[in-house]
């Protein structure tokens, strides 16, 4: 079934997530995109926030997870955001997850290291 989405990109924040104790120890910046699926059509009829998923709580929920850890893996941070908007938000079907992480220790020039991961409300 095709749903409506929200989408909040751009998420930043420092996190302390990664395998090496530098990582932990200094942090860097992590990115999350998060799209919401979700079917709009109450909240477009009742013009009521309450009836949708309020992206400023979104954003503040986001920011909160990036923050929390530390893990070793940028998936675990990705599985962990997915599962904290699906407990908080129940008009949500579905939820999409892309943490973006620029500043990974790797030795060859590259712009980002992402993971995607799509996850539905069981």
């Amino acid at each position: 079934m095709r749903t409506d989405t929200i989408t909040l990109s751009g998420i930043t924040a420092i996190g302390h997530h990664g395998v090496f104790e530098h990582e932990k120890r200094d942090g860097q910046p992590f990115t999350l995109d998060v799209v919401l699926h979700t079917d709009i059509r109450k909240a477009a009829a009742s013009d009521n926030v309450a009836d949708t998923a309020h992206y400023g709580e979104l954003g503040e929920l986001v920011v909160a997870q990036i923050q929390d850890g530390p893990w070793d893996l940028i998936e675990t941070l990705a599985e962990k955001t997915a599962a904290a908007i699906l407990a908080a938000f129940g008009t949500v079907s579905g939820v999409e997850v892309i943490v973006h992480k620029p500043k990974a220790p790797i030795t060859v020039t590259f712009s980002d290291v992402t993971i995607h991961i799509h996850r539905e409300r069981e």
